[in-house]
């Protein structure tokens, strides 16, 4: 339409129109034409972007779409996989079933050919109650059957395998338990060859008596004294006639004397040792030896003398005790390594316990005989006896018999009998009758608590090695007594040149207990322990005997029948010990 314009304006006159005019109407026309096609293409522009977005997302709603449509697929897929599944195991179960069915007919028609029943006729497969599958499922159930197969030899394999392992593991615990076997069978058989050997040497032993082990759960060492609370096994001196042979009985009796005499002997021996600690000991008046010499003695009585006498007696017995043991019983040494190695705390405070009491009345019956004769000394000291029974009574249930009661009441009377006529005059030779009473009966108490204790510790260590620990804690016990500081009534006082004569006196006095340990052993090995405290019981006699005899030491008609009534209420008691298993036997 412009171009029309230009035209027609041209073929006007050139008067009509100038040139500026024309070029102006141009201009505008090319500017309007310039905003039209611009607003135009913006609009294009925008409704693209529009068409734009719109397209993308119909894309993104035909890609969900898509999507479902997959999942559906697939779930349709699937939903007819498991009914595949489902089909073929009903072709299965259907083969299965016409299998069964033609073994069941064949099954039923043998069963009536060969019974002759009314059922004469075979039934045809036909008419069997189970429907028969379509022909052409066979070869599908054939497939199965193999799929089947397949998957049974799988499991089977994976059993097998695991079944092997089993094996294995139970082939290697079997090994370790033959291992163990083996070696609880070498064990077994060390121990019975421990028993035998042990049980050899006892039948050595018992043959050999002077080789045997003490058939005894404990043995006393006290040098004073030779009674002892103890218990034996039966011996075929204690066996009843009848389950002895003849000759075993002539053997046992014969035996039984010997040990008789040996225990007198022992009793002689520790009178002499009482005697001899007595002239040891200064008294006011020199002492006529056998009516021939005086002697003035060594130390006077006291706390402090009466330590240093047990100590020079102990280096002698410690000097020959191991040997003395050694001959007694070969085996000591081994049962004193084996105490130290158990590390056995209560064996220990019993040894060491027992020791220690046994030390405090060895210390209290030297200063007792050193003030009181020693008759009475030693007649005192059997209060052990009852202060022992109702120990064993309060402490391990043993009520004592009706004659141990009397026995106890018997001790009582003889001892306030022998101890009333040292308080009514003066001693003989000039001691404290009042410290001499005192530690006769405190030593008599102590030597109740050790023998409570050896008897707690009965059974855990054979008597003899039981003794030479005994012995060697005295010994020292003395010698850290004497090392302490004493005050100057309780510490030594001994002159300078009595040490000799000290000597020569621990020399004798130890090897008297030597000897009378060594004859109360032997006479309980051969007599057993009841019998031969039964002769220990006589021990305050003849010490008085022994007194009166070499020193002239008379003792009051009172004293005398306080001392017979101790002396026979102590043998009762050692006699009712005989006498009560025999009746329990019988």
């Amino acid at each position: 339409m412009a171009q029309r314009n230009v035209y027609s304006s041209k073929g006007e006159p050139e008067d009509a129109q100038s040139a500026e005019e024309v070029l102006h109407s141009v201009m505008q026309e090319l500017e309007a034409l310039h905003e039209n096609v611009k607003g135009q293409l913006n609009q294009d522009i925008t409704r693209l972007q529009t068409e734009k977005n719109h397209l993308i997302e119909d894309i993104e709603d035909l890609r969900e779409q898509y999507r479902k449509l997959q999942s559906q697929q697939m779930e349709s897929l699937s939903g007819r996989y498991i009914q595949q599944q489902q089909l073929w195991l009903k072709q299965l179960a259907q083969v299965l079933a016409h299998n069964l069915q033609d073994l069941l007919v064949q099954r039923f028609n043998e069963l009536s050919a060969n019974s002759g029943n009314s059922l004469s006729s075979p039934i045809p497969s036909g008419e069997f109650p189970i429907p028969l599958p379509p022909s052409n499922y066979d070869e599908r159930a054939s497939q199965l059957l193999a799929a089947l197969d397949e998957r049974i030899d799988r499991s089977f394999q994976m059993l097998e395998q695991d079944l092997t392992s089993y094996e294995s593991e139970l082939s290697v615990r079997l090994n370790n338990m033959k291992t163990l076997e083996l070696q609880g069978e070498e064990l077994l058989q060390n121990l019975v060859n421990r028993i035998r050997e042990e049980l050899e040497e006892e039948e050595a032993y018992l043959e050999n008596p002077f080789d045997a082990q003490d058939s005894y759960p404990e043995e006393s060492t006290n040098s004073v004294n030779s009674v002892r609370p103890q218990f034996q096994q039966p011996t075929p001196a204690d066996a009843p006639p009848e389950a002895v042979p003849p000759t075993a009985t002539a053997k046992a009796s014969s035996q039984v004397q010997v040990g008789l005499v040996l225990a007198l002997s022992s009793a002689v021996v520790l009178s002499l040792f009482n005697v001899c600690l007595r002239i040891l000991i200064k008294a006011k008046n020199p002492r006529v030896v056998f009516g021939l010499f005086e002697f003035p003695g060594v130390v006077t009585p006291g706390f402090g003398n009466s330590l240093l006498i047990l100590l020079m007696r102990l280096i002698v017995v410690m000097a020959l005790m191991p040997i003395l043991a050694t001959f007694l019983y070969p085996s000591v040494w081994k049962d004193i390594r084996r105490l130290f190695q158990s590390g056995d705390r209560a064996l220990w405070s019993k040894v060491l316990g027992s020791a220690f009491f046994l030390f405090l009345s060895q210390v209290l019956i030297y200063l007792a005989i050193g003030n009181i004769p020693a008759g009475i000394a030693i007649t005192i000291f059997f209060i052990y006896p009852i202060v022992t029974v109702l120990g064993s009574w309060i402490l391990f249930g043993s009520r004592p018999s009706t004659i141990g009661f009397l026995a106890i009441l018997g001790i009582t009377a003889g001892l306030i009998l022998a101890g009333s006529p040292s308080f009514a005059a003066q001693a003989p030779g000039g001691g404290n009758v009042g410290v001499g009473v005192a530690a006769a009966l405190a030593s008599g108490i102590t030597f109740a608590g050790y023998v409570l204790l050896t008897q707690m510790a009965a059974g855990k260590l054979h008597p003899i090695p039981f003794s030479l620990v005994n012995f060697a804690a005295i010994f020292v016990f003395s010698a850290l007594s004497l090392w302490v500081p004493l005050s100057e009534n309780f510490a030594p006082n001994i002159d300078q040149n009595v040490w000799p004569g000290l000597i020569v006196g621990g020399v004798v006095l130890g090897v008297l207990t030597l000897f009378s340990y060594l004859l109360n052993n032997f006479a309980i090995r051969f007599a057993g322990a009841a019998l031969a405290s039964v002769i220990g019981t006589l021990g305050p006699a003849m010490t008085a005997l022994f007194g009166f005899l070499i020193i002239n030491e008379t003792l009051q008609p009172v004293a005398i029948l306080g001392m017979a009534v101790v002396t026979l209420s102590v043998a009762a008691m050692s006699i009712e010990r005989i006498v009560a298993p025999q009746k329990k036997a019988s």
